[in-house]
């Protein structure tokens, strides 16, 4: 049971199984330089044959595994650097989260982030653009969680309390030229009845018409 614990004991990266340590281990002793570099190049090819998957790694990546492996004993002339062991097993920094609360999380940080940029603008015909591409922006997250209550002056509304007021477009400028309306997301709204009746009679009646020029059409047969 000794010779298993101890094989147990020496695999460092489970991932490639035991017979890739032992080589390892083997070509970490062998004394000749040359040699050493040459087999470890070796290994990594073998590595890459027995696991089809591992082709896609970075190479340096499988280098720096085979450093691993050796405990960082592994003196060789590599394409890569060693890594240093100090990083192993060192906790990542944590990342920063924005701190600021959204005002409203259904729109997100970014378009908070995109106002203030038009806030800066100077030329008013690009500060009007910024708005309506802002504007477009809003409407389309708006409607995701709120088709029955949509209104261009609530997108509007709520650019203002955003900008603290510094971003204006006139509303009835934005209603009668549907501004705020993406040209790739426009709501779809079914036919009524009315409009429904009058469009299958206007295609009866062109059909109708079709048929009677067809018959002036056709010339008798004596």
């Amino acid at each position: 049971m000794e010779p298993l614990e101890l094989d147990k004991q020496k695999l460092i990266l489970k991932e490639y199984g035991k017979n890739i340590q032992r080589l390892v281990d083997h070509i970490t002793a062998i004394e000749d330089r040359d040699k050493r570099t040459q087999s470890a190049y070796t290994v990594i090819e073998i590595i890459k044959q027995l696991n089809p998957s591992v082709k896609q790694e970075n190479d340096q990546k499988l280098w720096d595994d085979l450093y691993i492996m050796s405990d960082f004993k592994l003196d060789v002339d590599a394409p890569f650097p060693m890594p240093e062991k100090e990083l192993l097993g060192k906790k990542p920094l944590p990342i920063g989260y924005p701190t600021s609360e959204i005002k409203f999380k259904h729109y997100g940080r970014n378009i908070e982030k995109l106002i203030e940029g038009a806030i800066k603008l100077d030329d008013d015909e690009e500060q009007e653009a910024a708005i309506i591409f802002i504007g477009q922006l809003m409407r389309s997250f708006h409607s995701t969680w709120n088709r029955e209550n949509f209104d261009d002056a609530i997108i509007l509304d709520d650019i203002k309390t955003l900008s603290k007021g510094k971003l204006h477009i006139d509303l009835e400028k934005v209603k009668q030229n549907g501004l705020f309306e993406s040209n790739t997301h426009r709501d779809f709204k079914p036919p009524r009845q009315e409009e429904r009746t009058n469009s299958k009679n206007k295609r009866s009646n062109h059909n109708n018409k079709r048929r009677s020029n067809n018959g002036h059409n056709k010339k008798r047969r004596n």
